[in-house]
């Protein structure tokens, strides 16, 4: 069962969708419409699944689009593996449907997976006004990619890459089992932005105006940059010993330190296992 008709009334609405596949053993799809209260104004995409990846995309329209698709094949091995002696020459019905659930109010578009996410991978692939900002979130087997929007930014994934393209405003990007590659048409210079990753490299292009106050961190890596950066010298934290005089434990900063044209709003680049790679763009 499928809902494809969807009206929102008093500028907000909440619908769920039960998605079915015509033939056993294929992946399902559905796109669905979400009306914007004031397709005028700005949207904010809020998108958190447990399993699956993202992908957003601006375009020139006036409606926020979402397509899941769902496959079976994890459904079809466990079977596999783990035979139903109940149902000796029964075929199987596989469960395909995502549970996907789409939320609108005053141009707040609020996407999620509820239980069926927990056990069932699912893809998102969103298209957005390009004036959108969002808050995406993915835990296990999925990347998340945005490419062509203007707005704030903020993406979380712990086993995954994240993958900003052709992008304007700000971000703060951090994964944990994944790199990071960003790529900013233009820049808020009165936000400040961070990249984390544990395990991977960072690679950020930003626009030859640049002017940013950087924090740079890479324990078992190394740090390239086509900007000119101003290195300032580390800092320093002094502990006294009060229980022996004249004794005291001295601590230098492990993160560097530097401005870019000048300096302005902070930008951290912090990885562990990984290099990071501060480009100058067009």
């Amino acid at each position: 069962m499928s809902l494809k008709d969807i009206m929102l009334r008093g500028g907000a609405a909440a619908l769920t969708l039960f998605l079915a596949q015509a033939a056993f053993g294929q992946a399902s799809t559905e796109k669905i419409p979400v009306p914007l209260t004031d397709p005028n104004r700005p949207v904010l995409l809020k998108v958190g699944l447990v399993a699956g990846g993202i992908s957003v995309k601006g375009y020139a329209g006036k409606e926020v689009i979402v397509e899941s698709r769902v496959g079976s094949d994890q459904d079809e091995g466990q079977d596999e593996e783990q035979p139903d002696e109940k149902a000796k020459g029964m075929k199987r019905v596989p469960n395909t449907s995502s549970g996907v659930t789409v939320e609108e109010e005053d141009n707040t578009v609020s996407v999620g997976t509820g239980l069926r996410g927990i056990t069932n991978k699912v893809d998102l692939i969103i298209q957005v006004p390009t004036a959108c900002s969002m808050k995406l979130s993915t835990v296990n087997d999925g990347d998340i990619t945005v490419e062509n929007v203007n707005g704030d930014v903020e993406i979380n994934n712990t086993n995954g890459s994240i993958t900003l393209s052709h992008i304007s405003g700000s971000a703060v990007a951090q994964t944990v089992n994944g790199e990071i590659k960003v790529t900013f048409a233009q820049i808020n210079q009165d936000k400040a932005m961070s990249f984390s990753t544990l395990n991977g490299d960072i690679d950020v292009s930003f626009p030859s105006s640049l002017k940013a106050n950087v924090q740079l961190k890479s324990e078992q890596g190394e740090i390239y940059s086509d900007f000119d950066i101003q290195m300032k010298s580390p800092s320093t934290h002094m502990e006294k010993n009060e229980g022996n005089k004249g004794k005291f434990k001295l601590t230098l900063e492990k993160a560097m330190r530097g401005t870019i044209n000048g300096g302005g709003q902070e930008i951290q680049f912090n990885s562990f296992n990984g290099n990071i790679y501060i480009r100058k763009g067009s």
